[in-house]
């Protein structure tokens, strides 16, 4: 790929894959007094009623860089991707600092005759030069996309080694002007790798080292201090980011060496309205190695649809009862309450009394926040099951913290990725495990905080004399990450008020009562006992694998607590079922056994239900989305008898159930009773969506308009259909 440009100036397209169509060069009238020709990739519009995307490249690429989006955005949009001054085809021009590529951009747009809103689209230096228009031009910009670019050094960081080095004195013009060694080297920067055609593309127009110029120019323009030509000029567009109310979306690979998650949380306190989309194996070039176009997409019309319409559905803004309410009001009660048991750990054989346990509830909280836990932080809680686990856990939400909370079934490499995915301030855990967090670099740059030295705390206070203001009922509670059975563990976003409305929905559907005691043989749902203010018990197993739980360990935890209620999962009672005896007394007692997480065997509960004859056996269904959505008892599953699937009962009160054509994006028009489709929902109680990954979380959660109001579904994946009697039936599952 050699011949890059004919005589007569036209780009060989064929080379690049590229449609010969979009190439054009244009004469612009300049701010500098001159004309200057400008090489840019224009794809028009196919049908009115799209919008006009402009992208711009970072260094030292160029418009090649915007092939795949090109290629797959709707066609009724017009992209126009240009070549800067001095990088790519277009013209060769004297030393640009930042501001007057800014207005590069501004006579560009003028002499193509966009005079409407755009949307921008950018990565590295291009995302600083749309940053830069968006402020000087407010009235002309849509919106933006952005993919690893920044406008500042994050607060407690450098900046990127690699451009330091390629700045420095001696080793700048070597690196990027003598030789091609930045060119090429950005193309290998960590990610996805990219095809020997794509590397060689980006690289062609700098085949010679007068072409690489503008590389090193790019470079030469980065401010490292507050001397430097472009550092006031760039320093004010960013303090005037806030000012925007333009949606801003981020595209970020993760794995970017140079432009880091540090920078994508840095421009993510920028914005008043920003989302961001993490790619866990895409790198610098992310926009390249990944599929973009689905992003840009979604970003635009979700704002078309907001521009149509008044208001997104409204959840209440009345108070609701605190997730730790509960404790605190058992020391209010009584003597016999205080002493009575909060929770029992069989595998440690520890047990506390309410008023033990609200006391260390309290010390941990303080405990936090004198080490510097505050209001929004978020914590990664990597504490084995046990009664530290749950009293860190309502420590952070009454500090208002947010609890960061990843399955240990997802095994290191899981944990990892979750834990790193989420930006946590604090890591908090026994040492081991803040060793291995800080080994393998799951937080960087986050506190470290050791549970024992919280467990050493004096308890002599209690919730109610802390002095610290508790959070807001929809400040954000928790990220809990799903399974990973379904494909890359994602965290799901909590706020309080949903999950006390999850909590007073559990207690509806179950008619839990302040003397019922509950046995959970499922990490999670032991969660929720203290904020149901009923007493807890865990049984003696091994977490990560359900299948551990014997019949004499669960037995037994029932025992501890003289239990009346269970939950464990399907694995969990296969083996409960299959190491059973006839000496299970406590068993007998139970008068609720709930399992979910996976289809439950009619069979297996049948041979539960002659170990608790007395108990109903229930299975909930929902996700860790949205959970409760629907329930059915054993014996109304066995007279409902086989059907298209597995029946899971009727939708719980409060939450809506649908079905749908899954191709029906946009209306989503409910199907008729009978009629075969995709399955979502809608409750009070249903998560805040995905943590940083905007465009899952957009795919996955539907906005329709209902007349003025918009309102959001979760789309489940599950395909059924609901009976005219209202019972819901799971297809292949």
């Amino acid at each position: 790929m050699n011949v890059v440009a004919s005589k007569n100036g036209a780009v060989d397209c064929e080379a690049f894959g590229l449609d010969a169509s979009w190439s054009r060069f244009v004469e612009a009238p300049s701010h500098d007094g001159g004309v200057h020709r400008w090489h840019v990739l224009d794809r028009p519009s196919s049908a009115p009623g799209g919008a006009t995307v402009v992208c711009l490249h970072g260094n030292p690429t160029w418009s090649y860089l915007w092939v795949k989006l090109m290629r797959e955005l709707a066609p009724e949009h017009r992209i126009i991707a240009p070549d800067h001054l001095s990088m790519g085809y277009s013209e060769q021009v004297p030393m640009r600092r930042y501001h007057e590529r800014v207005a590069d951009v501004a006579d560009l747009l003028c002499a193509l005759g966009v005079e409407g809103p755009v949307w921008l689209v950018a990565q590295d230096w291009g995302g600083a030069l749309a940053m830069g228009f968006a402020t000087t031009f407010p009235h002309r910009v849509s919106g933006m996309v952005l993919s690893n670019t920044g406008i500042a050094v994050p607060s407690g960081r450098r900046a990127p080694r690699l451009i330091k080095v390629a700045a420095s004195h001696g080793l700048h013009k070597l690196t990027t002007q003598t030789t091609s060694l930045f060119v090429w080297g950005t193309s290998r920067l960590p990610g996805r790798t990219l095809t020997r055609g794509q590397r060689n593309a980006l690289a062609a127009p700098y085949r010679s080292r007068k072409r690489r110029r503008g590389v090193g120019e790019f470079v030469a323009d980065v401010p490292f201090s507050e001397t430097h030509p472009s550092y006031g000029a760039i320093a004010t567009v960013a303090d005037l980011l806030p000012s925007l109310t333009i949606p801003v979306r981020l595209v970020w690979g993760a794995r970017d060496p140079v432009f880091n998650d540090d920078f994508a949380e840095d421009l993510r306190g920028r914005f008043h309205n920003v989302e961001l989309h993490r790619i866990a194996d895409a790198g610098h070039l992310a926009v390249l190695e990944t599929s973009i176009a689905p992003i840009v997409e979604s970003a635009i019309s979700t704002q078309q649809l907001i521009e149509q319409s008044i208001e997104v559905e409204a959840t209440s803004v009345s108070s609701v009862e605190p997730l730790w309410s509960r404790i605190s009001q058992a020391h209010g009660i009584g003597v016999a309450h205080r002493i009575g048991v909060a929770i029992s750990d069989a595998a440690a054989n520890e047990t506390v009394t309410n008023d033990q346990f609200d006391q260390r509830v309290a010390a941990f909280a303080k405990g936090l926040y004198d080490r510097g836990v505050k209001l929004g932080d978020r914590v990664a809680i990597l504490i084995p099951p046990g009664i530290d686990l749950i009293a860190s856990v309502y420590a952070c939400w009454r500090i208002g913290a947010v609890t960061v909370i990843a399955d240990r079934g997802l095994g290191l490499k899981g944990l990892r990725s979750a834990v790193r995915s989420a930006h946590v301030n604090h890591v908090l855990g026994p040492r081991k495990a803040q060793v291995v967090a800080h080994m393998l670099r799951w937080a960087p740059g986050a506190s470290r905080i050791n549970v024992k030295s919280l467990a050493a705390l004096p308890s002599a206070i209690r919730l109610n004399d802390l002095q610290l203001t508790p959070p807001l009922p929809d400040h954000p509670a928790a990220v809990l990450f799903t399974s990973g059975a379904t494909g890359p563990a994602k965290g799901v976003r909590y706020s309080h008020r949903q999950l006390c409305a999850q909590r007073d929905a559990l207690q509806g559907v179950y008619n839990i009562a302040p003397d019922d005691r509950f046995v959970a043989a499922f990490a999670p749902f032991a969660l929720f006992g203290p904020a149901l203010g009923i007493t807890t018990g865990l049984a003696d197993m091994d977490v990560t694998s359900p299948s551990t739980l014997t019949a004499s360990a669960l037995d037994a935890a029932c025992r501890r607590i003289d239990a009346t209620m269970v939950f464990a999962s399907p694995a969990a009672l296969a083996n409960v079922v299959a190491t059973a005896t006839q000496s299970l007394h406590s068993l007998r007692k139970v008068r609720i056994i709930m399992s979910a997480g996976a289809p439950v065997p009619v069979a297996t509960l049948e041979a539960m239900s002659l170990l608790c004859p007395d108990a109903e056996l229930h299975t909930p269904y929902g996700m860790t989305e949205v959970l409760p959505v629907a329930d059915v008892e054993l014996r109304e599953r066995v007279a409902l008898g086989d059907g298209r699937g597995v029946c899971v009962g009727r939708p719980v009160d409060g939450c809506e159930v649908m079905v749908v054509s899954s191709e029906d994006a946009k209306s989503l028009t409910p199907f008729a009773a009978g009629v075969t489709g995709e399955i979502l929902v809608c409750a009070p109680w249903m998560s805040s969506g995905y943590d940083r990954l905007w465009h899952t979380e957009h795919v996955a959660r539907p906005v329709v308009a209902h007349g003025e109001i918009l309102r959001v579904w979760h789309r489940t994946g599950d395909v059924g259909h609901i009976e005219a009697t209202g019972n819901i039936w799971i297809k292949g599952a």
